[in-house]
């Protein structure tokens, strides 16, 4: 029952949320899952590291997708998660936590700079 409320609850939050809440809910969850993967990898369960690792693949193919591309900008960030991606794909072939700690860093800048930038919005609107 419990289990149930959590999920209505997040489920709620997803489908209320604007197109800025949601990026960063992709940030958080990406960081969330990069985090249970560098645990999983410290007590070598290579099949969680690698399950962790996937979700965090898609949801950095999810960011790559949501770009609009009309905005300059948004190729240098295309190039960042592309960055990223290949970096995690690497991290998961060699099973390096020192890849993981730095694609970890990257999503953190990224996940900081959107709540900057979402502070920033709110007050100037």
């Amino acid at each position: 029952m419990l289990q149930n409320a959590a999920q209505t609850y997040q489920t709620n939050q997803v489908t209320t949320a604007t197109p800025a809440e949601l990026t960063l809910m992709l940030y958080n969850g990406a960081i969330k899952f990069i985090k249970q993967a560098k645990a999983s990898l410290e007590e070598r369960n290579f099949v969680k590291t690698h399950e962790s690792l996937l979700k965090v693949q898609h949801i950095i193919y999810e960011l790559m997708s949501s770009l609009k591309k009309d905005y300059p900008i948004a190729h240098q960030f295309d190039r960042m998660y592309d960055y990223m991606l290949r970096r995690t794909v690497e991290a998961n072939m060699r099973k390096d936590m020192e890849i993981l700690t730095e694609v970890e860093g990257l999503l953190v800048e990224f996940r900081d700079t959107w709540k900057e930038a979402m502070v920033l919005a709110k007050s100037q609107g």
